[in-house]
């Protein structure tokens, strides 16, 4: 059995990393939805204040959208320019 070099383990566990901050991007959509969801309700009982409850509404979904990005870049720096590679 071969050993594992040290730039394999480092790409095998870089790539664990970036699926799991992948994974980040299911709390955003959730949040998102929810939000959206809760929106169309007060919309619905109180018509005359859509503005201020779409407003309040995307700041909330673009806050919430943030992490979803934060969790994308951190995985594509993981997968593309690695920076624990040149610690080796």
């Amino acid at each position: 059995m071969e050993a594992i070099t040290g730039k394999a383990l480092i790409l095998a566990c870089s790539a664990i990393g970036a699926g799991l901050a992948m994974i980040a991007g299911i709390g955003p959509g959730i949040g998102q939805g929810f939000a959206a969801g809760k929106g169309a309700e007060a919309v619905g009982r109180q018509p005359e204040a859509q503005a201020d409850v779409v407003r309040t509404m995307l700041l909330g979904a673009a806050v919430a959208e943030s992490t979803g990005i934060y969790g994308l870049v951190v995985a594509l720096i993981l997968l593309f320019a690695n920076p624990l590679l040149n610690l080796l």
